[in-house]
């Protein structure tokens, strides 16, 4: 699939069939993502695919206050866990990956939603979690964080591709020359 192909088809889909990830589809998702960027290539963040069996155990840390009903139909799920702050030496500076943690987050999880769309796998990012939960669920440390969790699972098949609606294009884009 081309490229702009893959844009235009990965939705935030939540609406899947019941059928399973195999465990090497989930691998190889988490293996392409991980060669996203990252500021001074600390790759800040740790992955947890949850599989099988373990899902419905799960899915009750992203279903907050009755939120996510839908969840309960995804077939896995890749949970990111954020990892301390790194700092190098590059020459006689201190160089820290604080303040870009967020967004190295933000760019894997894109990276984790096109891998799987790209194989085939419909994703849904979910932001509305239960940290302790999590972190009690992957016996972790309570104060884990975990900042982004991507639902997954073949669509269901009355699942259409929707049109994108996004605002117009020149008043989102500035050429500043």
């Amino acid at each position: 699939m081309d490229i702009e192909n893959l844009f235009l088809k990965r939705q935030s889909t939540r609406e899947f069939s019941d059928k399973p990830i195999d465990d090497e589809i989930l691998e190889k998702i988490c293996r392409l993502s991980i060669l996203a960027p990252s500021a001074i290539n600390a790759q800040p963040y740790d992955l947890y695919a949850i599989n099988g069996e373990k899902v419905k155990n799960f899915t009750v840390n992203v279903q907050k206050n009755g939120a996510n009903a839908w969840a309960d139909g995804a077939t896995a799920f890749i949970v990111i866990k954020e990892r301390q702050p790194h700092a190098i030496m590059r020459g006689e500076r201190r160089v820290s990956n604080e303040e870009f943690i967020a967004n190295d987050v933000g760019i894997l999880c894109a990276y984790i939603v096109l891998a799987a769309e790209e194989l085939g796998i419909a994703s849904c990012i979910i932001g509305l979690r239960d940290e302790k939960g999590i972190a009690e669920f992957l016996g972790l440390p309570e104060d884990s964080r975990f900042p982004l969790v991507v639902a997954l699972g073949y669509a269901a098949e009355n699942c259409p591709v929707r049109e994108k609606r996004r605002r117009d294009f020149l008043k989102t884009y500035n050429l500043v020359k």
